[in-house]
């Protein structure tokens, strides 16, 4: 079986044969693999050489030819089982500088490639659109959506691959973690990545049945004049009224809360450096680095705290739900979707096609044009969110552990839950009573 470590060693030279170049770009997910075996045999089959890129746009920017592998079908005929990329990563952003595009599109020509799947999220589709505008289309390429976020414009209750068994993964996690609080008697804070969408802490916590999942989408504004209501104070008011809830209402002093990285996302710049200071970091696209910071331990450190001051004995501990999810290996949902997935594209292809991300909607293989998921005011590939108006979604929500107008309106109610947070009344809807209206 082939895996990154043991890639071809022999020195891939420039062939006057029909090529077709195959990369990875952006953070791993289950399923890599399975795509780039499918795309392998199904294009040897049709008469093409298939070049492996190591290490997306890196080295082609680089213009190094020691990092170019020839695949074949009994190199890629069992990868699909596995996780990782045996053609590895990287965030390398060919967009950034026009002289990189152009050696980019240079490196692909004079190794004959015309036509170049990407295996890729947003910031990978739109780097291969504007290869193929580089090349004046001589290059066609095609994208296809790879990202455990899930936040790729597809239509909806179409997964990006990798999401499946990342959810899947990530949900058994959750259910041990939820056995260890209720041993130890301790809340868990986990963060699931996510950096513009809920969609994983959503299906992680839902299908977990945590006691609270926090995503950005509920805290985004109606209107565009309208800033997000998404700071640290009013999440960790949540959460404290979550656990007061849950310690009033069933006397249990453990539990498991799930927030999306992606708050981070929304939180304005001054308090973000207030909170994390020289720990801002950023990636070649522009984007905070999430994954760098600590966003767990603080949320952590700020509920030991309050807890404290309330004279409440509740352990607290936090869990980084991420890279853990991104080389699993893929479930049977997503090795199947993948060879789909990467059939499809090479067809595609083929057939002539260019410039898309390629779908598999029902039964039938489904391109989308790159220009039709650009968000007008970027530029740049949209973001799918969760919409919170969906049954879904208030489903999720029915089952979890939060502060509601009806315990508000209940004298006895309210009475408890103060008491449960060892305040007055009035200090309790001081605090928490505008997180319900």
């Amino acid at each position: 079986m082939l895996s990154s470590s043991h890639l071809p060693t022999t020195i891939v030279t420039p062939k006057n044969v029909p090529t077709l170049g195959v990369l990875v770009g952006g953070g791993p997910a289950p399923g890599i693999n399975g795509v780039i075996g499918a795309v392998t045999i199904e294009a040897i089959n049709n008469g093409y050489r298939v070049l492996g890129f190591l290490e997306g746009f890196q080295n082609l920017i680089l213009q190094d030819d020691s990092k170019i592998v020839e695949l074949t079908i009994d190199s890629v005929s069992r990868i699909h089982f596995e996780g990782g990329s045996i053609l590895k990563t990287s965030r390398a952003n060919p967009t950034k500088k026009q002289e990189d595009l152009q050696k980019v599109v240079k490196q692909l020509q004079k190794f004959n490639v015309s036509l170049l799947v990407t295996i890729g999220g947003d910031d990978t589709a739109f780097s291969s659109m504007s290869v193929a505008k580089a090349a004046n289309n001589e290059i066609h390429v095609v994208t296809l959506p790879k990202t455990i976020d899930n936040d790729l414009p597809l239509p909806y209750g179409i997964p990006t691959f990798g999401y499946e068994t990342a959810r899947e993964f990530g949900a058994n996690v959750v259910r041990n973690l939820m056995t260890d609080a209720s041993t130890a008697s301790r809340y868990f804070i986990v963060v699931a990545m996510g950096r513009q969408a809920g969609h994983l802490a959503l299906g992680i916590g839902k299908s977990a049945g945590s006691h609270l999942t926090l995503i950005p989408e509920e805290f985004l504004p109606t209107t565009d004049s309208t800033e997000p209501e998404v700071t640290f104070s009013r999440i960790c008011d949540m959460i404290e009224a979550s656990i007061i809830k849950r310690l009033y209402t069933s006397k249990k002093d453990h539990g498991v809360i799930v927030l999306a990285e992606g708050l981070l996302e929304y939180m304005s710049t001054d308090e973000l450096k207030q909170a994390f200071g020289s720990s801002l970091k950023y990636d070649a696209h522009d984007h905070i680095m999430l994954a760098e910071l600590d966003f767990g331990r603080l949320v952590r450190d700020e509920m030991r705290e309050r807890m404290n001051r309330r004279g409440l004995k509740i352990a607290f501990t936090e869990k980084n739900l991420g890279y853990e999810l991104r080389c699993a290996p893929p479930n049977a949902f997503d090795r199947e979707y993948t060879r789909d997935l990467g059939n499809g594209a090479v067809r595609y292809l083929l057939n002539g096609g260019n410039g898309a991300l390629i779908t598999v909607q029902g039964v039938k293989m489904v391109p989308l044009s790159f220009d039709d998921l650009k968000d007008p005011r970027t530029g740049k590939t949209r973001t799918r969110q969760v919409d919170v108006s969906s049954e879904g979604f208030q489903v999720a929500k029915r089952y979890m552990i939060r502060l509601e107008k009806k315990d508000f309106e209940k004298e006895e109610t309210l009475k408890g839950l103060a008491a449960t947070a060892k305040c007055s009344v009035e200090d309790f809807i001081k605090q928490f009573k505008y997180l319900v209206q």
